[in-house]
């Protein structure tokens, strides 16, 4: 009989300490996922901080982008007005008399002269023209010259040859310079070798770069 209730005295024990190792277990799961909750909690505390941040650095960046747009798109409308003034700068600097010096008589000039021939599709503009009876100095004017730029002038210097005989059917010989308030390394070679004038501004004036022995002007 003693032996019996010890039994039944040590299983009964036994499913006592199971049931305060259960509930034991259960409170350390339910701390455990308190704890995993706040520490879930946290982490998308700190998550939604980083995205606000970073979308906050995004507008600031877009923001500048937008400011750097306006300010090019300033500078590249008033590109057009900088050329004119360069161009009136030439006349004031009496580019007139610059030309009267190497022999030709101009006595009148254009100015942003456009010309279009649909049917070939050719179209463009000249932005100076010096007139002198049968030739005409057609000038491209730049506010930083390049190779490239002298390049594509040739190709509209032979576009207007083909516009001027179908326009107007007249034998005017027409010669080509260029112009530009900086000009890059190796432009004025390049344009002599191709019969171009340059011309160049000094000081308060412009000059035309003397060509090498034995330059001559190219006509079209």
């Amino acid at each position: 009989m003693s032996a019996q209730q010890l039994t039944y005295e040590s299983v009964l024990e036994l499913i006592r300490e199971n049931s305060r190792e259960m509930r034991e277990e259960h409170r350390e799961f339910r701390r455990s996922l308190k704890e995993q909750g706040a520490e879930f909690d946290r982490l998308m505390k700190n998550q939604a901080t980083e995205f606000d941040r970073r979308m906050q650095e995004t507008e600031r960046q877009m923001q500048e982008t937008d400011l750097r747009i306006k300010r090019t798109n300033e500078e590249v409308g008033g590109l057009g007005n900088n050329v004119g003034r360069m161009v009136e700068h030439m006349l004031g600097g009496r580019i007139l008399d610059k030309f009267h010096a190497l022999g030709y008589k101009v006595d009148d000039y254009t100015r942003n002269h456009h010309f279009r021939l649909s049917k070939l599709g050719i179209r463009g503009e000249i932005d100076l023209i010096l007139h002198d009876g049968d030739i005409s100095i057609l000038i491209e004017v730049k506010l930083m010259l390049d190779v490239a730029d002298v390049r594509k002038f040739i190709e509209k210097l032979k576009e207007f040859r083909i516009y001027a005989d179908a326009r107007w059917k007249d034998t005017t010989r027409y010669i080509g310079a260029v112009a530009g308030a900086v000009i890059e390394e190796g432009v004025v070679k390049f344009a002599h070798e191709n019969g171009l004038y340059t011309i160049v501004q000094s000081g308060e004036a412009v000059e035309i770069v003397p060509g090498p022995e034995g330059f001559k002007a190219r006509e079209w």
